[in-house]
């Protein structure tokens, strides 16, 4: 039985591509400091820097070689749900934003009662001595924040309540 190949589709900015797993496989990512690494593929070398990402991973700000972009990476599943209609972000309504890892709450960018629109930055959490821009990945306004700066959180914790 012949093996599928992953295919995935991304959209940069306002260009939209798609890639392989192989073209992945095919790739080096050199990890430089926190949030800094190179992209070596076809014997290229880019300087790249992780700015945001979603508690998905797939939605992500990069700027590469100085230059900043939007990513949106949409997977087999995600392509086939868009082709049927059905868009994965406005099929589910999140009430909630939980902790995707445990980590300590830096910084929040929200308070009660504000509108928020999908990307909006909701709040830092650091884990493993990286920070991560936790965002929004549906317009919404926010009901309850359930956190403070300066708190531990575990896996899966309720951050913010969403109305």
């Amino acid at each position: 039985m012949a093996e599928t190949i992953k295919t995935y589709k991304v959209k940069a900015n306002d260009f939209v591509f798609s890639f392989d797993q192989a073209a992945i496989d095919a790739a080096d990512f050199i990890k430089k400091s926190g949030e800094e690494f190179n992209l070596i593929c076809e014997n290229r070398s880019v300087n790249a820097r992780l700015l945001e990402s979603d508690s998905t991973g797939k939605k992500l700000k990069l700027e590469i070689e100085g230059e900043s972009f939007e990513l949106e990476i949409k997977d087999e599943l995600d392509q086939m749900l868009d082709s049927m209609g059905f868009s994965t972000a406005s099929t589910k309504h999140i009430k909630e934003i939980k902790a995707p890892m445990p980590g300590l709450v830096l910084d929040i960018a929200v308070k009660e009662g504000q509108e928020v629109k999908e990307g909006d930055r909701i709040l830092i959490l650091e884990a493993m001595k990286m920070e991560n821009s936790i965002l929004i990945q549906s317009n919404a306004v926010i009901k309850r924040i359930a956190v403070t700066p300066g708190q531990a959180v575990d896996k899966n914790q309720v951050l913010v309540e969403l109305e």
